[in-house]
């Protein structure tokens, strides 16, 4: 076992540990499995000592984009220098986008820290979104077949998804997140006041996720997240660092946690999470990753709550629910204009959640509930069906 890695004789990270700063008016802290995701406003103002309690490394590699990099890498190195003296620190900057998100950016920061003569007693940081929470994480899951990483995220998106539940890797031409492994972090670090520096278009992104979790698991935070949303997105009415905000992350990623923990390599119930995502990330490939990816998940939600409508798994009424939901934090519900069912089709029969050349869905029964067939989460659906909703 590496120092700093998930270990299953470690008593559950209970953020104790934490004294060492004073606590802001709110914070929270959900255990997963033996590590703990964090909610604390200012967090990453001290992640030089709270790295130096997190992981026992010679070196300190901070893997980050290069739009997170210019308001943030500066301030933490010299953190992290400061308070970890004895560790060497080094840095890269991956461009930022989805379409960087691949096996040659892998290739290139793995190579990158062989020459820097990184050994097993490395720790990764993955500072910024989901693009590079997954990347930073397949490249810790591999290098030296694996050393510890702690999740650092900057966007609302990936501090409730991305960041939570060890899934990384990386996209290929075929699909989405193909290539990839489960690899726990260490801790997840969430600084809620990080939010105020991305540009509205991405807060409303992030929701997207946010509200998934509401649908499959919890009626009442979709409805709370709802009333929270529109101030959130263009920032008018939400305190950064207050309670209501650390709330409305704390919850989602607590959603997350509870399923995760039953079923950490989706063989199960995990699948309850992947709602919106098969037609979700064919709609985000199609579009050559120009879309957002909360935006390709929302249409995709619509749609996969209208098939379930369909083909008799959900309640009437249960996509005209899930569109107004979005809807009314300025999410999309439809497909974007000019989009081919046949292209959308193509790229579904690579999901990586399909089986035997079948298409394999997750599906509601109603908001906060999903459906089940025969006793698993994976719904099988007619090509007819399918097309029938694109």
């Amino acid at each position: 076992m590496v120092a700093g890695q998930d270990n299953p004789d470690r008593p559950p990270d209970t953020g104790e540990w934490m004294h060492i700063y004073p606590p802001p008016p709110r914070s929270r802290v959900i255990t997963l499995f033996h590590h703990g995701a964090h909610v604390r406003p200012w967090l990453l103002n001290y992640l030089g000592p709270l790295l130096e309690k997190l992981v026992s490394a010679h070196t300190l590699v901070v893997i980050t984009d290069e739009e997170v990099a210019k308001p943030y890498l500066p301030t933490i190195i010299e953190s992290l220098q400061n308070w970890n003296p004895g560790a060497r620190t080094l840095s890269r900057a991956i461009p930022s986008g989805e379409r960087h998100k691949t096996r040659d950016t892998w290739a290139a920061l793995t190579d990158w820290m062989l020459a820097e003569r990184c050994g097993r007693d490395t720790a990764v940081v993955a500072l910024g979104g989901g693009v590079v929470g997954d990347v930073a994480g397949f490249v810790a899951a591999t290098f030296m077949r694996g050393v510890p990483f702690v999740q650092c995220p900057t966007s609302l998106l990936a501090m409730v998804d991305a960041s939570v539940g060890g899934k990384v890797g990386v996209d290929t031409p075929a699909g989405k997140n193909l290539v990839g492994a489960f690899h726990q972090p260490t801790a997840v670090l969430v600084d809620p006041t990080v939010l105020r520096t991305l540009p509205p278009s991405h807060r409303r992104a992030g929701l997207a996720e946010v509200l998934k979790h509401g649908i499959v698991a919890d009626a009442a935070y979709l409805d709370q997240a709802v009333a929270i949303g529109p101030g959130l997105v263009d920032g008018t009415t939400t305190e950064w660092d207050g309670a209501e905000l650390v709330d409305l992350i704390a919850r989602s990623i607590e959603i997350k946690a509870e399923v995760v923990k039953q079923d950490e390599r989706e063989a199960g119930i995990r699948q309850i999470l992947n709602f919106g995502h098969t037609i979700g990330h064919a709609i985000e490939a199609e579009s050559d990753y120009t879309l957002l990816h909360g935006d390709a998940i929302s249409t995709g939600m619509v749609l996969e709550s209208t098939l379930a409508e369909r083909i008799g798994i959900a309640e009437p009424g249960t996509s005209a629910a899930v569109a107004r939901a979005l809807a009314a934090v300025g999410l999309p519900t439809t497909l974007p204009d000019g989009m081919s069912p046949d292209a959308l089709v193509e790229r579904m029969r690579a999901d990586k959640k399909a089986r035997a050349g079948r298409f394999m869905l997750a599906l509601p029964r109603r908001v906060g509930e999903m459906a089940t067939d025969a006793g698993g989460y994976g719904i099988t659906v007619d090509e007819t069906d399918l097309r029938a909703v694109l």
